[in-house]
């Protein structure tokens, strides 16, 4: 079977192919007892795991996304918020 690459033209376009799988993640992390938003998890990955990556596939994006650690997603947002406050 032939694999199709699909493009994306933004991060937008990406983003809003991505958004069930970030969607889904945000409701595991709250049977966590973590609050996190879609665009957290969006930023924790673009940051930490695809940011030195090239030529990733739909599907490693969408594994990478349901793999998110909880306390690693915590500890990135803390940071955020922390740094955003000075």
């Amino acid at each position: 079977m032939a694999q199709t690459e699909e493009k994306f033209n933004s991060l937008t376009e990406l983003y809003n192919r991505l958004l069930p799988a970030l969607k889904v993640k945000c409701e595991e992390l709250a049977k966590e007892k973590l609050k996190v938003e879609a665009n957290d998890i969006w930023a924790y990955c673009l940051k930490c795991k695809w940011q030195s990556r090239k030529d990733l596939r739909i599907y490693e994006l969408v594994d990478d996304i349901l793999n998110v650690d909880a306390y690693k997603i915590s500890l990135f947002l803390k940071n955020k918020y922390n740094y955003e406050e000075l």
